[in-house]
């Protein structure tokens, strides 16, 4: 498959890369390094990155404008459905390729990549490098590790297998990246944010049924002085409360006119009841853009039975064992 993938390369003059709506850092530093790799392996060749950035991202790179081609390739990552992709169409193109970790939702594209072992589609670009001629030096190393880190929490999700150190380390001994850099870069935040994160921690609703979960409106958004995808993105440092299973952050998002929700999990599995609602994501990673909090606390309720059952079925599995 990574070798089509490079066949189809090689066969496009204008290739654009895309990556979903509400951009992270794991799906525009690998649709970036994508891009950097095959203008480094083919100058003459025109690549464009497209979609709506972020500036809390911009020390992964610049994103590119682009017009409509005749005759270009699509390559779209970290992606797993149509409706999510962002800037570009997919049905304008002369052909399209799909590289994602997600679970399977559709198919859209001509050639399709979906490793959804993988802890991020970082892991799959590098791959990708390491398996065909595309070329790499240190720039690209740097943010396809960045992108990594951020989409498997610093390691700390199952999804990180031997496969996934094997390249990182491979990565590091061949273009000698200093990693303290990069986690700086990543992780810095201002004390505004720090502050925010202490009121989320003192106001988390935790219920019988092990979900926590925090409304952020747009209130306590202007009274931190923070934007709404910093206070969403908080849901990732409530990993570890012993009374918590899975936890969300409820954010309003005034801007956008939608109500966004991000849910954590560490073990039940989450994803189908964000799809109920129009979202998805992995088994234990998954969120939802929704029109109100009235919808929002809909989709709480469903996960807060939806916990009961899971938490009644481990008693009864414990009843059996013994």
């Amino acid at each position: 498959m990574y070798k089509k993938i490079f066949k189809e390369i090689k066969k496009y003059n204008t290739i654009v890369i895309a990556r979903h709506i509400g951009v992270d850092p794991d799906a525009m530093a690998s649709q970036i390094a994508l891009r950097d790799s095959i203008k480094l392996t083919f100058p003459e060749k025109k690549v464009y990155a497209v979609g709506t950035g972020s500036a809390k991202f911009t020390f992964l790179g610049k994103l590119d404008k682009f017009d409509k081609f005749n005759n270009a390739l699509l390559i779209i990552v970290d992606t797993p459905d149509k409706k999510r992709v962002d800037s570009a169409d997919v049905d304008s193109f002369s052909y399209s390729i799909k590289i994602d970790h997600h679970p399977f939702i559709e198919k859209f594209c001509d050639l399709e990549l979906i490793e959804d072992t993988a802890c991020s589609a970082c892991q799959i670009i590098m791959k990708l490098i390491s398996e065909t001629k595309l070329q790499c030096n240190k720039d690209i190393a740097k943010t396809l590790f960045i992108g990594l880190v951020s989409d498997s929490n610093r390691f700390l999700f199952n999804s990180c297998t031997a496969e996934t150190f094997l390249l990182v380390s491979q990565f590091l001994n061949d273009y000698h990246f200093d990693i303290s850099d990069l986690y700086q870069q990543l992780y810095a935040r201002p004390l505004n944010e720090v502050r925010l994160e202490g009121y989320i921690s003192l106001n988390m609703i935790v219920t019988e049924n092990s979900l926590g979960y925090i409304k952020i409106t747009d209130e306590i958004i202007n009274q931190f002085d923070v934007d709404s995808a910093a206070a969403g993105n908080m849901v990732n440092n409530f990993n570890f409360i012993n009374e918590v299973l899975v936890w969300a952050t409820i954010t309003e998002d005034v801007k956008n006119d939608q109500v966004r929700v991000s849910i954590r999990s560490r073990g039940p599995e989450i994803n189908q009841i964000a799809e109920k609602y129009n979202g998805g994501g992995h088994k234990q990673a998954a969120g939802a853009k929704l029109k109100s909090f009235d919808e929002a606390m809909n989709l709480i309720n469903d996960l807060d039975m939806f916990l009961k059952g899971y938490k009644e079925g481990l008693e009864e599995a414990n009843i059996n064992d013994n």
